[in-house]
């Protein structure tokens, strides 16, 4: 039980708070969406969405997925009410990540700080939070709709293919899901190891975790 609150709790605390980034980034800008809908609250029970939120994380970490991943409820944000559409909505776009980037920052310092030794809750919840903080900026960063990628690299282009593109979050999820919860479930029932051939996704994450490692070595 303790070993899934020490991942549930940093999931929770980091995907709710990228999307109220993106609540008083909007805000900040003009756009008073999320305020009126009460989506700038703390109380995680506003942005919890049980599937996004709780089952896709915990059905991750019973797979044994390489990486965490989750949603919360998406924050209402009226891009048409920004004062300066297009470099407005790429900041409020990337505020979730930037949030994301400062909490693994201070995983990192508290991991190179501390120093806690092996299998702790403390070094558990701090490597947890460090890499699905990490997971949350490289899978955010992908310009596929619904995440942040598509609106930071499309969204504020005015043209109709680029507003069909970052609308169609439906078919984006969809595609997601299949990669992050699916593929990963279907290679451990069968053993498959080849991320190039079977999971795209999963090759991704796994290069750019190396990439990040690859830093501190």
């Amino acid at each position: 039980m303790s070993e899934v609150l020490l991942t549930i709790i940093p999931v929770f605390l980091s995907i709710i708070l990228h999307e109220i980034a993106h609540g008083y980034a909007a805000l900040k800008f003009g756009d008073d969406t999320a305020a009126r809908c009460g989506r700038l609250s703390f109380n995680p029970l506003n942005h919890v969405d049980w599937f996004g939120t709780v089952f896709m994380p915990l059905a991750l970490w019973w797979s044994q997925t390489p990486f965490l991943f989750g949603w919360a409820k998406p924050v209402p944000v009226n891009f048409n009410c920004l004062r300066n559409k297009k470099r407005d909505t790429v900041i409020v776009a990337s505020a979730g990540i930037l949030v994301n980037a400062v909490l693994a920052a201070a995983a990192i310092f508290l991991i190179l700080n501390l120093q806690p030794e092996f299998d702790t809750p403390l070094q558990i919840f701090l490597s947890n939070l460090l890499s699905i903080n990490l997971a949350l900026i490289f899978l955010n960063i992908l310009p596929i709709p619904p995440l942040d990628g598509s609106k930071i690299f499309f969204g504020w282009i005015d043209k109709t293919w680029a507003r069909k593109y970052v609308q169609a979050e439906r078919q984006g999820m969809a595609a997601l899901i299949v990669l992050v919860a699916f593929v990963p479930v279907v290679e451990r029932m069968f053993g498959l190891s080849s991320f190039e051939m079977f999971d795209p996704l999963g090759w991704y994450m796994y290069k750019m975790f190396e990439l990040f490692l690859g830093l501190f070595q």
